[in-house]
């Protein structure tokens, strides 16, 4: 075997919520171009369907499953969903982010607001580990997709948001012990600044902004879908197999 054919992911069963959008959507992508079946989850039918397609074009089955993350018991029928695919052995929990949430001073910032920030960053993660864990295969894997802003020493403007991601990267810690006797790895990514639907509500950047915000990257660029995808496909597949309980950062920066 050459050290590509450890990236290969032929045979095997993918779930991705947020997979209709943004980072979700190029993980679900490199998860397909690596020879997985991927069901994607979230809350918008259009989008869930239009990646269908085109996992569908690139020749693996996909199915679309509308789900709220936040609710214990939509998760559950995700799960259920997904193993009618066959045995599920990768589970990627890329919803979240603020989805219209102001952002602003802790001493603005509401309980309703804090409360629904940390339900689709947090809460939806330790309801998904619960559900995957209950159908994964032993030796499978889980990524949460957390956040450089996880890292930052205060963040004044996204406390909230940067708090939830902080809490992400420790759960991802503790899972990865608790479920290392079934060999089922859990890791996660950290991407840096990348322009999706979520990033253009939040910031309300103009294209113009977004090029100077380029610019001032070590690299002279933004994150890009395939970043996301390829480091995915790396901690998910047999190229990964001894790394768990990491945060990986995807930032084009030190």
């Amino acid at each position: 075997m050459g050290i590509l054919d450890l990236f290969r992911l032929d045979g095997r069963v993918a779930v991705v919520t947020g997979g209709g959008t943004g980072i979700g959507r190029g993980i679900a992508i490199g998860l397909a171009d690596a020879g997985a079946d991927v069901v994607v989850a979230g809350r918008r039918p259009d989008p869930l369907a239009a990646v269908v397609r085109e996992l569908e074009g690139r020749g693996r089955r996909a199915v679309a499953v509308p789900t709220d993350v936040t609710l214990a018991v939509e998760i559950a029928a995700l799960a259920d969903r997904a193993s009618e695919l066959g045995p599920v052995s990768i589970w990627v929990n890329s919803a979240g982010g603020l989805q219209g949430e102001p952002m602003g001073a802790l001493s603005t910032t509401t309980e309703q607001s804090w409360h629904t920030t940390f339900d689709r960053n947090l809460t939806s993660i330790f309801l998904a580990g619960r559900e995957a864990q209950r159908v994964l295969v032993d030796g499978g894997a889980i990524v949460n997709v957390s956040s450089t802003g996880g890292f930052a020493k205060g963040a004044p403007g996204h406390g909230v948001y940067t708090a939830a991601k902080a809490a992400v990267n420790h759960l991802t810690q503790t899972l990865a012990l608790e479920l290392a006797p079934r060999r089922i790895r859990v890791n996660a990514i950290a991407p840096g600044h990348t322009q999706t639907d979520d990033y253009d509500r939040a910031s309300g950047f103009t294209a113009e902004q977004y090029a100077k915000l380029a610019s001032r990257q070590p690299l002279g660029r933004l994150g890009r879908d395939e970043d996301f995808g390829a480091a995915v496909v790396y901690l998910v597949s047999d190229a990964g197999s001894w790394v768990n309980g990491q945060v990986l950062v995807i930032s084009g920066t030190p």
